[in-house]
């Protein structure tokens, strides 16, 4: 097993990394179709297709999630996603043509490397075709190329981010996460609340503790970046769920950003997570148990994404911070 969303039997993951414009993004396929359920807890989000993931709605299953950079203009990877799809005949049967239903979210990257570098419907098309269930790349690939967090003194004082999965195993049931991490607030690890990638100090290059910062007096500084933050994710089983169980699963792995993200869901972040279920297992747990460990999950792949990132455009990485960074 990877450790990653790929355990999930059907579900594949490609990404597209623009390592001279620092954007990217990150396509999970699951082209036999899952039910999905998505919620979106950022007040600035950039998102595609979320509506049809309603209860009430009437798609079932989607065929792809897409994670891009590139802010709103990220979107248009999506097209490349169908586009790939489509040529496969996978999709939403009209009648008339098979329509690949695929959900996208979006996070700001465009502060770091070039403004004018953005996912394209090429960007994803080929991160379709790097698509495998084998072990996912981690760190500053993808979706989280350009991703930093710890930005309440603005970009050139955060730290660098990028993509993290996990996946718990319950038996022959399976929950994961995959995310893009690119918040406003610090990384923490969540057994110890050790702060570790966020605001670095001007004087001492030592972690500001945005919390205590904001406790302070410094929260005017933080208005002068609106919306130029979020985290996002998929959150996936192999059990069976409906969509009304799917869009609970999603809700509860919020509480993993919650437990890893300080703070989180602000009106400066776009936070969505995307919920995934191939009922491949055919199995039927509590959705309550299965949210649990979604948000488990979701914790520990924030976690990784951040202690597994790489130095780009002149922020560094937490492992090239050393004792300064403590």
């Amino acid at each position: 097993m990877g450790n990653g969303i790929t355990d999930i039997r059907g579900i594949r993951v490609g990404h597209y990394t623009d390592l001279n414009g620092i954007t990217g993004c990150t396509v999970v396929l699951c082209p036999q179709g899952a039910v999905a359920g998505v919620d979106v807890r950022g007040s600035a989000p950039g998102t595609r297709e979320t509506d049809l993931m309603r209860p009430t709605r009437l798609v079932q299953e989607v065929h792809a999630v897409l994670l891009a950079g590139g802010s709103a203009f990220g979107l248009d990877a999506a097209g490349g996603v169908m586009r790939f799809l489509e040529e496969r005949g996978i999709g939403f049967d009209t009648g008339v043509a098979r329509v690949p239903i695929v959900p996208a979210a979006v996070l700001f990257d465009l502060t770091i490397g070039s403004p004018s570098a953005r996912p394209n419907a090429a960007a994803g098309y080929a991160a379709c075709e790097a698509a495998t269930d084998g072990p996912v790349a981690e760190g500053s690939v993808g979706a989280g190329t350009g991703a930093t967090v710890g930005k309440l003194l603005g970009p050139f004082y955060a730290t660098k981010s990028g993509v993290g999965t996990a996946s718990i195993h319950l038996g022959p049931i399976i929950v994961a996460a995959l995310v893009a991490v690119n918040a406003f607030g610090d990384v923490v690890d969540p057994q110890t609340g050790q702060i570790l990638a966020g605001t670095r100090d001007p004087q001492s290059g030592r972690f500001l503790d945005t919390m205590q910062a904001l406790r302070h007096g410094l929260a005017g500084a933080a208005r002068g970046f609106p919306a130029t933050n979020t985290t996002i994710g998929v959150v996936a089983t192999n059990a069976r769920l409906s969509k009304e169980e799917a869009n609970k699963m999603a809700q509860m792995a919020h509480d993993g950003l919650a437990r890893t993200i300080r703070p989180i869901h602000t009106m400066w972040d776009g936070d969505a997570i995307f919920a995934l279920a191939t009922g491949e297992a055919e199995e039927r747990p509590d959705v309550s148990i299965l949210g649990a460990f979604a948000a488990e999950a979701m914790a520990e792949a924030v976690v990784r994404a951040v202690t597994r990132a790489s130095s780009l455009g002149g922020i560094p990485a937490p492992g090239d911070l050393g004792s300064v960074g403590g």
